[in-house]
């Protein structure tokens, strides 16, 4: 739950007197401020990635002067490999059109796992079996992109094989029969 909280915070998804209250829990509890430092820490490295891509112009009077052409041209370019970049990111979140009855739609999965060796994914869209994640990078992040059906979904990730760990991005959740808790996603095409 603790990280749930965090996430949003760094999304500036919460509203002021919940933002209040993390600001008293962070100045109160020093392991909590400790993991929400880590993870402002990973989101700054995805941040930077992006914007480390991109070229910077020459230095110097003389050098800008003669290749400002060339130093326009790389900083175009430069925009133009971020923007690629981005669509790419983002291009996990457009709709597959239907193909017959039902349509889908590529969802990327992603959880905050530094310390894990192991992470999957279990739901109705998986028939409850287990799909590993990929480790993106050195960044304590997993993830996986997976197709799924238009409709309302019920999953779980599993860290290590066993311990199950609802989706704290997703606010949408519900018991199960063997008193664990689900994230609920509704997928729409």
């Amino acid at each position: 739950m603790e990280r749930y909280i965090i996430s949003q915070f760094i999304d500036d998804e919460l509203s002021l007197d919940e933002k209040c209250e993390f600001i008293g829990k962070i100045h109160g509890d020093p392991a909590f401020r400790e993991d929400a430092l880590q993870l402002l820490a990973q989101e700054r490295i995805i941040r930077g990635e992006v914007a480390a891509a991109v070229p910077r112009a020459a230095s110097g009077q003389e050098t800008r002067r003669l290749f400002s052409w060339g130093a326009s041209l790389v900083r175009s370019a430069g925009l133009i490999a971020a923007s690629i970049v981005l669509i790419a990111a983002f291009s996990t979140l457009v709709p597959v059109p239907p193909q017959g009855k039902h349509a889908a739609v590529y969802h990327r999965f992603v959880i905050f796992e530094p310390a894990a060796s192991q992470v999957e994914i279990t739901g109705t869209f998986t028939g409850w079996q287990k799909k590993p994640l990929a480790r993106a990078g050195e960044s304590g992040y997993w993830e996986v992109t997976l197709s799924l059906p238009e409709g309302e979904h019920r999953y779980v990730y599993l860290i290590e094989g066993t311990r199950e760990y609802a989706d704290p991005t997703v606010s949408a959740r519900e018991r199960d029969d063997f008193g664990g808790e689900n994230s609920v996603l509704m997928v729409r095409a």
